[in-house]
């Protein structure tokens, strides 16, 4: 192993040294000290290893937040394993492409995803090894607790930082959604730069309610360990319990995408809380949401730009030192804004935000050509246009045309990927998706359906369909119809018209 090695395993080895006894990890009335994590992850180790897993194989996790998701990520990182996290949330066929792309030797699963993958054992499927969290496995589940063993740890394999850590799913811009390799060094790095710009010690508690498969929760995970602080864990978002933990643990740092800092706040107000222990809340929300934050509580709203693909923050400030802007870029990094040809553009005029340094993502895996594409000339295409001021701070403005995308509550929806189900209906011959302001979800998605037969759907049933063939956080909320989309001349739908003519409400 090289002397400069240092992977997110070594990283939990050095926490066992440096914090000890200090809580890392607490779920309900359960807590583990650094120590206990590490030895829960030897142990875990210890049991991928009998199984025959091997450095550079995949173990998808289809589940709810958990402490053995933790465990799982730490034994993988120890074994040279590669933890491929699946969004919950996506529709059987959805997850079944996920799946065949990633092409895992296990796959684990909990009984919340259990109708997704129950009778998956018993299909023949390329799959060695099937796990459930929790107890009572289900017919062709193996109990997951039962892989830790007591007998010591293996021989760990020679991993470096720049092997693959995990692979985050992002937006299914080709109908299968592409994952993002993350190195150790990649989330390492990212973690040391959320450290310094949050300002987190080992004082601070972290409230991990987003779902383990998002960049955001695994990385705040991380940073919190990599820190000494602790991480109180829940299976899944809900305002009242996250007010009662956040009292009750001193909790500090919160991460949000909308509606969770509102709901959070609504639950503050009707339990009488002023969680006197928030200092940071990073994320993304309204305006009028990150006031009311600062109106009510004495804690700071961070946010900025970044992607699974630059393993979290590319740039990150606190909203009240620049309303309106997303931040200077973390000092890990360096930003460009570049127009078409890859040129620089003039300071205030739009560009592509492109990336280069060890915070950005190894490549889609399984995808050399678009991997290549996107990191082009050496710096990593966001596909998100923006533009500095003369003092730095960069402002965001837009997707590109090719890769717009829409955020209904963090989650990420590729407008191609609804149209092509709406255009599945009969006796549609078109359709165009877009985002449009919600004040709950931060943005909503509105579609626009070209059917000759005026009357033939309601916007209902468009919804509907969608929802039965993809996840439900990508259904429309607003559907007009219309006898004929504006076209180009190679009669492609006019995206800009179409938005022009019906507009950015519902």
């Amino acid at each position: 192993m090289a002397v400069q090695a240092f992977t997110v395993y070594d990283m939990l080895v050095a926490g066992a040294s440096q914090y000890r006894d200090a809580p890392a990890l607490i779920q309900g009335p359960r807590q583990w000290s650094f120590r206990q994590l590490r030895q829960r992850v030897d142990a875990l180790a210890g049991g991928l290893a009998a199984l025959g897993l091997a450095k550079g194989d995949r173990v998808c996790i289809l589940a709810q937040n958990d402490a053995a998701y933790v465990d799982l990520y730490g034994a993988c990182a120890r074994q040279g394993i590669i933890a491929y996290p699946i969004n919950w949330r996506l529709t059987a066929p959805e997850v079944e492409r996920v799946v065949e792309r990633a092409g895992p030797k296990m796959l684990v699963a909990d009984a919340s995803t259990l109708p997704v993958v129950a009778e998956w054992p018993r299909q023949g499927r390329a799959i060695t090894h099937w796990y459930q969290f929790g107890e009572g496995p289900a017919q062709g589940f193996h109990s997951f607790s039962g892989l830790y063993r007591e007998d010591g740890p293996p021989p760990a394999p020679d991993v470096s930082g720049d092997d693959p850590f995990a692979v985050i799913s992002t937006a299914a811009v080709d109908v299968i959604p592409r994952g993002a390799v993350l190195t150790h060094t990649n989330v390492i790095t990212a973690s040391l730069a959320a450290r310094v710009a949050i300002g987190l010690t080992a004082a601070d508690r972290y409230l991990l309610a987003l779902p383990l498969f998002h960049v955001a929760a695994l990385g705040n995970l991380l940073t919190h360990m990599h820190v000494g602080g602790a991480s109180v864990l829940v299976a899944r978002f809900d305002g009242e319990e996250a007010v009662r933990l956040i009292d009750a643990h001193g909790i500090t740092h919160l991460s949000d995408f909308p509606p969770i800092l509102a709901n959070v706040l609504d639950a503050a107000q009707k339990l009488n809380s002023t969680l006197s222990s928030l200092k940071y809340v990073s994320g993304l929300d309204a305006p009028a949401t990150i006031q009311r934050l600062h109106e009510q509580t004495q804690a700071q709203f961070l946010t900025g730009f970044g992607q699974s693909e630059t393993s979290g923050f590319v740039t990150i400030q606190r909203v009240q030192e620049k309303p309106g802007a997303a931040g200077k870029p973390v000092s890990v990094c360096q930003v460009r804004l570049v127009d078409d040809d890859d040129r620089d553009v003039p300071v205030g005029s739009p560009g592509e935000i492109v990336v280069r340094g060890p915070i950005v993502f190894q490549g889609y895996f399984g995808q050399p050509e678009e991997t290549a594409h996107t990191h082009r000339h050496g710096w990593h295409h966001t596909g998100d246009v923006g533009r500095f001021d003369a003092d730095g701070w960069l402002y965001y403005v837009k997707r590109k045309p090719e890769k717009e995308l829409i955020k209904p509550g963090g989650e990420n929806v590729y407008p191609a990927e609804v149209e092509s189900v709406i255009v599945q209906m009969e006796g549609v011959s078109g359709a165009c998706v877009y985002g449009i302001p919600d004040a709950r979800w931060g943005e909503a998605i509105k579609a626009v359906v070209e059917v000759h037969s005026a009357g033939r759907y309601t916007a209902q049933q468009v919804s509907d369909f969608v929802g039965t063939r993809i996840a439900r956080f990508k259904r429309p909320s607003s559907v007009v119809f219309t006898e004929a989309l504006p076209r180009g001349a190679d009669g492609s739908v006019d995206r800009d018209a179409v938005k022009s003519r019906w507009g950015e409400t519902p």
